[in-house]
């Protein structure tokens, strides 16, 4: 195994446990992470991500489908958008077929030249990282990365369904205390 630890001899039981403990970990020095990087770019952490996701995006992306890509409400990424545009790093453009749709497209050059210094360290330490692991287990972390995220995706969506039930409960509640 091409890591540095013992835990590859640990019982399944406690392999679960600490693989819960460090996904917790990394979680949270995820979010911190992308805190610091954010306010590098000038951005908060949930703008940043979601530049991220205009940027990934593989044909020019809708204010509708990256609310529905990060749970955020319309309102919620109409701010987001502001906030983006006026930094320089998105542009809106309507759709000369249907102007009612506006596509959020990034200002690469200016994008790429601030997050990209900011990234290549990373990407240069998770090659030196990914180069402790044979193919096997690279690929068997892949899978379990893939897996994670679509598990995260059904979770978001979950909490986002449960939260939008409790508003609507609250709102009946209070139209009823009238």
């Amino acid at each position: 195994m091409g890591n540095d630890n013992d835990v590859d001899i640990l019982p399944q039981s406690e392999l679960r446990e600490a693989i819960d403990q460090q996904m917790r970990e990394l979680s949270t020095r995820t979010v911190i992470f992308h805190h610091f990087i954010g306010e590098r770019l000038g951005l908060n952490p949930t703008d940043h991500k979601c530049l991220d996701i205009i940027i990934r995006a593989t044909n020019p992306i809708t204010a509708g489908r990256l609310a529905d890509e990060t749970g955020l409400t319309t309102g919620a990424i109409t701010g987001v958008m502001d906030r983006l545009e006026q930094a320089g790093y998105v542009k809106r453009e309507r759709d000369p077929n249907d102007r009612r749709l506006i596509f959020i497209n990034p200002l690469l050059d200016k994008a790429m030249a601030k997050i990209g210094p900011l990234f290549a360290p990373v990407k240069l330490a998770g090659q030196k990282l990914y180069s402790k692991y044979t193919d096997q287990e690279l690929a068997v972390i892949l899978d379990f990365v893939i897996n994670c995220n679509k598990m995260t995706q059904e979770m978001t969506a979950k909490i986002r369904a449960e939260v939008a039930d409790d508003i609507k409960t609250h709102q009946l509640e209070d139209k009823s205390d009238l």
